[in-house]
Parts: structure tokens; C-alpha cells; sequence
């Protein structure tokens, strides 16, 4: 049924304004906050590749525990270190292990999570072969397919 059609991941924050904020000067995305009223706004992330993310705001917004967004990097030092730099911070997660950077340095792939402000979990990670998970779900990722 669903198989030609495309679809639009979405997810909630508490605030919009502060999302895209967080996503614009944070992380370096491009942003287009779109008004229904006064009232009422959604923001959408453009992404690489041409995808795009919904994000609406909730009042009673409850925070994904679980990881929304994997940003599949190239060098995930660097990028760690960029974001530290602007203010991101890294979270720790003890069954696994983080170095310094909070960065989980694993056999297939690199990853480190953050939260938005709206407490939502997101991760840079960086595929160690072609045939990871994450390589193959963006296309072959930063190593090819």
C-alpha cells in the first residue's frame, strides 16, 4: 500500500523557537519555521540529501529516551569537538563505556549522543565499514555502499 509513498519524520518539543536555535546555531543545520496562527508553529530540519524533519511543538512534550537523529560523520573527533565547543554536551552512558570526549568506540562504529534542549536524544556516529547498519542506511555513508 505504502510502498510509493513517502513519509516525514517528525517528533515534538517544548519549544520551537529554542529548537531551532539549538539546531541552527548548534548543530549547522538549515531551518524554515513555518506559522499555521499565532499560536501554533512547526519547524522543519533540512537535511543532506534533500530530507527533511518536522518538529511541532507539545505542551505536555515528553523527551525521546531513545535515540531520533543519527548524524553520520566522517570524523567524529572533529565533530565532537566542534559541538563541545558550542556549547553541546555529551552524555554518558556507563554500559558502554565513553571515552573523555563521550565518544563509545566500538567494532563497527564510533557514536556519541546528545539531547536537545527539549531533552530529545540525538547521535553523531561514524560507521567503520561499508557494511554497517548505519552506512547502509544513509546510502553507503561516509565509506561508500
Amino acid at each position: 500500500m505504502f510502498e510509493n509513498t513517502g513519509a516525514v519524520f517528525s517528533f515534538s518539543v517544548d519549544d520551537v523557537v529554542e529548537a531551532q536555535e539549538f539546531y541552527e546555531q548548534k548543530l549547522g543545520l538549515r531551518t524554515t519555521l513555518e506559522s499555521g496562527d499565532e499560536d501554533y508553529a512547526v519547524l522543519w530540519l533540512h537535511l543532506s540529501g534533500g530530507s527533511s524533519v518536522l518538529i511541532y511543538p507539545k505542551l505536555d512534550h515528553i523527551p525521546a529516551t531513545f535515540t531520533l537523529l543519527n548524524f553520520v560523520v566522517e570524523d567524529i573527533d572533529d565533530v565532537v569537538d566542534q559541538l563541545t565547543s558550542r556549547g553541546v554536551r555529551f552524555l554518558r552512558y556507563d554500559q558502554f563505556g565513553a571515552d573523555d570526549k563521550g565518544i563509545v568506540r566500538g567494532e563497527d562504529r564510533d557514536m556519541a549522543w546528545f539531547s536537545d534542549p527539549a531533552g530529545n536524544n540525538h547521535s553523531v556516529a561514524r560507521p567503520k565499514t561499508p557494511s554497517s547498519s548505519l552506512s547502509s542506511a544513509v546510502g553507503g555513508g561516509p565509506h561508500g555502499g
